[in-house]
């Protein structure tokens, strides 16, 4: 296929992929990301990338690596500017003891999962369960901003990435057709005023009053020509922040260090979700999706069945031994400190699979009373994960 023709899928796709998640229910409930990945996949096993070692290989490779180095970069502050920070102090004790019990199941398990496979010969492996620690925290977007910014092989991000999907995927599936009633079941405690009161859901901005009736992502309007300036605005912000932290790169290392460039862009988004004039921007957090939508397709896209082998399936072993075992000390602590069923199931989910996945599970649950903690833990996690990803790989090169 002509390189200029799969450059134009990479940017085209994702328009697709918001007409299907508008129009299909399914579609939501799967999740855009996981939409755009399957995209790639399918481009990358119907041989339509070109021969390794071919000039168009290489010219391609470029493209990809243009592409990449632009899109989660900006994608991270304007998927973060919508973020109402100050419901973290809003939340009540069950919701932080939910968050933290997460938080904390998972690093144990990812740290367990590195000694455990330690010798099994996997691929930069100290970097690759820091990755772990990202997407299990903070989501897709976490996960490939902390292995661009480690530089980790892209072949290696394709191949964690797909066996995170489908070891994950079935889980959410599980979750969806009734799973959740067991979590009720080991976790029977009082459901006490699991999210915010209604009161103070009423004060919150526009994009919390939506979430119930139209999800986390809300793609209607957004061409309206009061919305598109300012959400042009966001982005221009987002750029912004591009060019000092990669000024500020310069001067602290002496060229564009990936690292240092993702910290500084999520500390800057961060600082900017508390003026009230940036967060309440309207449609930044979909206009950053669609920048991680032609990321996931062009990540997905370079995905080669021929680097399956021992090694890889020693991955897919980590990768479900840190999901199994994150969930079990999930469990754990939510019943020493008496969370509800529900309330875990949000706070697990929220952190595995990034808030977008919150409204569907809400739904299958019937239980709207925990939609805003499972999406403010979500929240919690995207600003956390790269920061985490980041301690855990330092740590582990003490062991390589």
């Amino acid at each position: 296929m002509n390189i200029y023709l799969i450059t134009l899928i990479y940017l085209l796709a994702p328009f697709l992929i918001i007409y299907l998640f508008r129009k299909y229910k399914i579609v939501k409930q799967i999740g855009t990301v996981i939409v755009a990945y399957t995209i790639g996949i399918v481009l990358a096993l119907l041989g339509s990338m070109p021969s390794k070692g071919t000039a168009d290989y290489v010219q391609l490779g470029e493209i990809q690596k243009l592409i990449q180095n632009i899109t989660v970069p900006l994608a991270i502050p304007l998927m973060l500017f919508n973020c109402d920070f100050k419901l973290w102090t809003r939340s009540l004790p069950k919701t932080v003891a939910a968050l933290l019990g997460g938080v904390a199941s998972i690093i144990i398990a990812v740290g367990t999962g590195f000694f455990v496979f330690h010798h099994a010969g996997i691929d930069d492996f100290g970097n690759v369960a820091a990755m772990m620690t990202a997407i299990y925290t903070g989501g897709t977007m976490n996960f490939y901003a902390l292995g661009s910014a480690l530089q980790v092989d892209p072949d290696t991000i394709v191949l964690a990435y797909t066996f995170e999907v489908l070891i994950t995927f079935p889980f959410i599936i599980f979750i969806v057709g009734g799973g959740y009633k067991l979590f009720r079941k080991l976790l029977p405690f009082k459901d006490e005023s699991t999210s915010i009161n209604t009161a103070d859901m009423k004060n919150d901005n526009q994009r919390y009053k939506d979430i119930e009736e139209n999800g986390v992502e809300n793609y209607f309007n957004i061409f309206n020509k009061k919305i598109f300036p300012k959400m042009i605005l966001g982005l221009l912000i987002s750029v912004l922040f591009l060019g000092v932290s990669a000024g500020i790169s310069l001067l602290i290392t002496g060229g564009l260090n990936e690292l240092v460039i993702i910290l500084c862009i999520t500390t800057f988004a961060i600082a900017a979700t508390f003026n009230e004039k940036i967060r309440e921007l309207p449609k930044t957090f979909e206009l950053g999706m669609f920048f991680i939508l032609i990321f996931s397709i062009v990540v997905a896209s370079q995905f080669d069945i021929y680097s399956i082998n021992t090694k890889a399936i020693s991955l897919a072993g980590f990768i479900l031994f840190v999901l199994v075992v994150s969930a079990i000390l999930h469990i754990f602590f939510s019943r020493i400190s008496k969370v509800p069923g529900d309330l875990f199931t949000v706070a697990h989910i929220g952190l595995l699979c990034s808030p977008p996945f919150i409204p569907p599970i809400v739904g299958a649950m019937q239980n709207k009373k925990v939609l805003i903690s499972g999406i403010v833990i979500g929240l919690v996690g995207y600003a956390i994960g790269t920061y985490l990803g980041v301690l855990i790989a330092q740590f582990f090169k003490l062991f390589v």
